[in-house]
């Protein structure tokens, strides 16, 4: 089976699954249980893509800038800073990662 089959299959079932989010009644989706369900697929989702770009390079596992900067990043948020600044501090730290030879 060639790769676009793949491709064409993948994409037919995520417009099923939102097909299907769209015919369903709203009372179903007012539940409490599918709410607590959706926000923590939601968050597990966004940390699982965070983890994978901050420590995987390729099929291996590498400690470097990035690292660095997810960590400052963190701290400012901690700290309750603007999303903006978060930004900024996250690619200053990894800047200054770098510059001290962490590639």
């Amino acid at each position: 089976m060639s790769l676009w089959i793949w491709i064409l299959a993948a994409c037919a079932i995520a417009y099923a699954t939102k097909l299907v989010g769209y015919l369903l009644p709203e009372r179903w989706l007012e539940t409490p249980w599918v709410s607590t369900l959706s926000h923590g697929v939601t968050v597990g989702l966004l940390a699982s893509l965070v983890a994978t770009n901050a420590f995987l390079t390729g099929t291996s596992v590498s400690l470097d800038a990035r690292l660095v900067a997810l960590l400052a990043a963190g701290v400012a948020l901690v700290l309750r800073a603007p999303f903006l600044a978060v930004v900024v501090v996250g690619a200053a730290a990894a800047a200054l990662a770098r510059l001290a030879g962490l590639a």
